[in-house]
């Protein structure tokens, strides 16, 4: 996500909790491969998932690929996310992504640019469920990532906005991680500036939220 210096985060976390109740229990693992040695997972997404005002070395999902080595996790990380990304370009750049890596699985985290500059909510579903559908044509398990915006377009918007993420999860069957900023976002001193985007010290700790909920869904699934 861009960063929006006005936006604090502790505020729009605080909102959401009353409207949208979620739980791990959305985590559905589905049925994998066990004959598979390694797996590939890439990651779509944006500055949340890119590092965004760190060095990539600080960033969770390369910190989340540290922990699964020392673990001895076969799991290998793509990591594809880039600053400023929304559904669109995540679409565009999906087909050549697969192409090129061959994943097993495709983590999801797409949606915030979007929600942030008020674009229509059934367009950025509809740019999530097509990436869903190519990579199950190409026998790829997906996981989708939860995700939460400020109330900027209203308490209506925020709504569609955020419930995108359950129906897709039911209406095709994959599992949808809760939003990782749900505690470090009501902590002032674990955010930037921006009140958006999650500082250093903050990065492991999405990774101690994140690697039980993924390994689960990839290797023990």
């Amino acid at each position: 996500m861009r960063s929006y210096p006005l936006i604090k985060c502790i505020f729009f976390i605080a909102l959401l909790f009353p409207l949208i109740a979620h739980s791990d229990q959305e985590i559905q693992a589905n049925t994998y491969d066990k004959n598979v040695t390694e797996y590939k997972l890439l990651v779509l997404g944006d500055s949340l998932s890119a590092a965004y005002g760190l060095r990539s070395a600080q960033g969770w999902v390369y910190l989340l690929q540290e922990y699964w080595d020392e673990k001895q996790q076969p799991i290998k990380i793509i990591n594809a996310a880039i600053s400023g990304d929304t559904t669109d370009g995540g679409l565009a750049r999906l087909p050549r992504l697969l192409e090129l890596h061959q994943p097993t699985h495709l983590y999801i985290e797409l949606g915030g640019n979007n929600g942030l500059q008020g674009h229509n909510p059934k367009k950025i579903k509809q740019n999530l469920a097509q990436m869903i559908e190519l990579a199950e044509k190409n026998n790829i398990e997906v996981i989708l990532q939860e995700i939460f915006i400020p109330t900027n377009y209203g308490r209506r918007y925020l709504e569609l906005f955020v419930n995108n993420y359950h129906e897709l999860a039911s209406e095709y069957g994959v599992p949808l991680v809760p939003f990782f900023l749900q505690e470090i976002g009501l902590k002032p001193e674990l955010m930037q500036n921006d009140g958006i985007h999650p500082t250093a010290e903050a990065q492991p700790m999405i990774v101690e939220f994140m690697a039980p909920k993924l390994a689960a869904l990839i290797v023990e699934g």
